[in-house]
């Protein structure tokens, strides 16, 4: 999966928390959330100068926070893990397996949560 079909599949499932997701899909997406942060953030340095708040900034997080819950999600899910783990953010230690889990290979063959993405 490239960038652009990563980044349309999770505008397409916004808020789809069932299936799977590669690991192309769930980092290209993360790769895009960053782009998108840094050019909102030039926009709103441009537009608003000198206003700490940034709503330009704030606006683009807001659209894509499901998206991200989503497609998080779904990258558990690939490695046979529930969706819920992602409240392991909240704890500093908890960072450290979720990474671990999102940069996994994915589990070959059928899961409880679907099918594999890539074949």
């Amino acid at each position: 999966m490239n960038f652009s079909e990563a980044v349309k599949t999770c505008w397409i499932k916004y808020a789809t928390f069932s299936g799977r997701a590669s690991r192309s899909e769930y980092w290209f997406f993360i790769l895009f959330l960053c782009l998108l942060g840094f050019v909102t953030a030039i926009i709103d340095v441009a537009v608003y100068p000198g206003v700490e708040w940034t709503p330009i900034s704030t606006l683009g997080s807001l659209l894509t926070f499901i998206p991200s819950i989503s497609v998080a999600a779904r990258r558990l899910h690939d490695v046979d893990r529930s969706g819920w783990w992602q409240l392991l953010w909240i704890t500093i230690v908890g960072i450290i397996p979720l990474l671990y889990w999102f940069i996994k290979k994915s589990n070959t063959g059928d899961n409880k949560y679907g099918s594999n993405p890539l074949q």
